[in-house]
């Protein structure tokens, strides 16, 4: 039992100690394979570095390379600047010097001019010095003043040159005259052309065409009181007389005489005829006219092309329509000699809507003229300025009467395109009283003057041949006395378009052979 105790403790022993070695063993091994993947690891650690190494300093290779290529760029490129700057400098060196010497060849001519115009001033002076005391030598010589010297030279020059400055004024007057007359033919011709409005001459009577003669009865009614009930309300006379189937409405307004006609035609349309249903149909009649008024404005401004025209004025402007001067129906004229203005005014380059709206209310003062005070320039004058229309305008207008002088281009087209309308052939009717006595006023205007022979008034008045005594009248007097005579006749004298003053100076000499 003690020896199997002991081989225990043996073996116990025996375990320790090789378990002590082998701990030992193990130890001293772990420390070499652990030296042994140290020096591995190590020697990895030292490639990668030394291969990193190498990388960085091909890298830093490159850089200082392509360092050292931008500073050699960036040195040629500021070599070229300052080159180039130099050579700028040199070039703004040389035109300074050169803009220098310019300025100083300037001062020194602008010196040289300066003594030049004070070296001329005093010629100048001293040629004036002795111009005077020439004229004061030739004064005292002459015993003359200097205006009376220059007189009595004009004079004696005219009367030896007499018949070369009339051949030469003659001769100057005939070109100019036939350049400006072609030129005003053309445009007048061109105007005249571009303007084509119908025209018809209204008098003082209207006829009325009735269906049949029974209505003449009717309208006269019992004992004449439809025909005087008719007459009161509308203020015009109407006419029954023999001529079949016809009613003469006379009377000087055309407005009452339209109102009077559209009063018959409703009354005889409806048949019934009696005072009561008179006032009914002339009061509707007086709205219609009315309206008619109003619409024959509108429509005048509407075919001129304005607008922003005041409706108060267009009513006055479609009055106009009803309204005739020497048998000329006035809104019609009106718009002629709109339409003649605005073409003479694009013609010759003034302003063509003034003269157009100048032309068109040139005569609305004719439409109340009957009711208000004044001449109808004076009141077209008034109504243009109430409403508001253009102080250019009413300048332009004002003037078509030669009333007022002329203060724009635009006045004298108007008062042409006026003269225009009124003078063609068939636009207006005068009177054979009127007719005779404006020939007999011209004749006795121009028989006036003293060393006229006779007067022959020509061509419906116009145009007037005056003879004078070539004794009293020489060439030109003869012309002075035709300007004379036109001055007078504008001043006097109203007409339509121009009157042509002929002077005919006639030399007869005799002499007999015996």
């Amino acid at each position: 039992m003690v020896f199997k105790n002991m081989d225990q403790i043996v073996l116990l022993i025996v375990g320790f100690f090789g378990l002590f070695l082998g701990s030992i063993l193990g130890y001293y091994a772990r420390q070499s394979i652990a030296k042994k993947r140290a020096g591995t690891i190590e020697q990895i650690l030292q490639k990668r570095f030394q291969k990193a190494k190498e990388t960085a300093d091909s890298i830093l290779s490159e850089a200082k390379e392509k360092s050292q290529k931008i500073l050699e760029t960036a040195k040629e490129e500021t070599s070229q600047r300052h080159s180039e700057l130099l050579k700028t400098e040199r070039l703004l060196l040389k035109r300074e010097h050169i803009l220098d010497q310019r300025i100083s060849d300037f001062e020194l001519k602008q010196k040289d001019f300066q003594e030049k115009v004070e070296k001329l001033k005093q010629i100048k002076e001293s040629l004036e010095d002795l111009q005077n005391r020439a004229s004061e030598k030739l004064e005292k010589i002459s015993g003359l003043k200097k205006e009376e010297a220059k007189k009595e030279l004009l004079l004696n020059t005219e009367k030896e040159y007499r018949k070369e400055i009339l051949g030469k004024i003659r001769s100057l007057e005939e070109e100019g005259r036939e350049k400006f007359e072609k030129r005003a033919k053309e445009i007048l011709a061109t105007v005249i052309q571009k303007c084509a409005i119908s025209q018809a001459q209204e008098i003082t009577t209207t006829t009325f065409a009735l269906p049949s003669e029974e209505i003449k009865g009717r309208i006269i009614g019992k004992e004449g009181r439809n025909i005087r009930t008719l007459e009161k309300l509308t203020g015009v006379e109407i006419v029954v007389d023999e001529t079949p189937e016809t009613v003469v409405i006379s009377g000087f307004d055309p407005t009452r005489r339209q109102i009077a006609k559209l009063t018959l035609e409703k009354l005889v349309h409806n048949g019934r005829i009696q005072p009561a249903r008179i006032e009914e149909k002339v009061e509707e009649a007086k709205r219609e006219i009315s309206n008619q008024i109003r619409e024959a404005g509108e429509a005048a401004v509407y075919e001129m092309g304005l607008v922003g025209v005041d409706p108060k004025l267009i009513q006055l402007l479609g009055r106009l329509r009803f309204r005739t001067s020497y048998g000329q129906n006035v809104l019609l004229h009106s718009i002629e000699v709109a339409y003649l203005a605005e073409a003479l005014a694009e013609e010759i380059g003034a302003n063509a809507l003034v003269c157009k709206k100048a032309g068109l209310f040139h005569d609305i003062g004719k439409a109340v003229d009957q009711q208000v005070e004044g001449s109808h320039t004076d009141i077209g004058i008034k109504i243009l300025d109430k409403f508001g229309e253009a102080p250019e305008v009413i300048q332009a207008m004002k003037s078509h009467h030669e009333e007022y002088p002329y203060e724009t281009l635009e006045s004298i087209i108007v008062q042409v395109a006026d003269q225009i309308s009124g003078a063609r052939p068939g636009a207006r009717k005068d009177t054979l009283e009127n007719y005779l006595k404006r020939l007999s006023d011209l004749e006795d205007i121009a028989a006036a003057f003293p060393g006229v022979e006779k007067v022959w008034a020509l061509q419906a008045g116009r145009e007037i041949r005056v003879f004078v005594k070539p004794e009293e009248i020489d060439d030109l007097a003869a012309k002075k006395l035709a300007r004379e005579i036109a001055k007078r006749i504008q001043e006097e004298l109203k007409y339509p378009g121009e009157i042509k003053v002929n002077v005919i100076r006639e030399t007869r000499v005799i002499e007999y052979a015996k």
